[in-house]
């Protein structure tokens, strides 16, 4: 197993040695920024309206 050559070992050996790790590095965090960015220019989904309680429904706070 430690004597593996296939495409991705040899993949990973390139993007660790230092100059492409810069771009690896930079590349990631591009696609994280765009990722977020992305997700905060969504719209949320419409909830429907809450109504509010019943005039006769019992309060929480106990009357003396």
């Amino acid at each position: 197993m430690e004597n593996e050559t296939g495409p991705s070992r040899s993949l990973w050996r390139w993007a660790i040695t230092p100059p492409q790790s810069y771009a690896v590095y930079l590349v990631c965090l591009i696609l994280i920024f765009v990722g977020s960015f992305y997700a905060g220019t969504l719209k949320p989904k419409k909830v429907p309206a809450v109504e509010p309680p019943a005039a006769t429904a019992p309060s929480s706070v106990p009357r003396n």
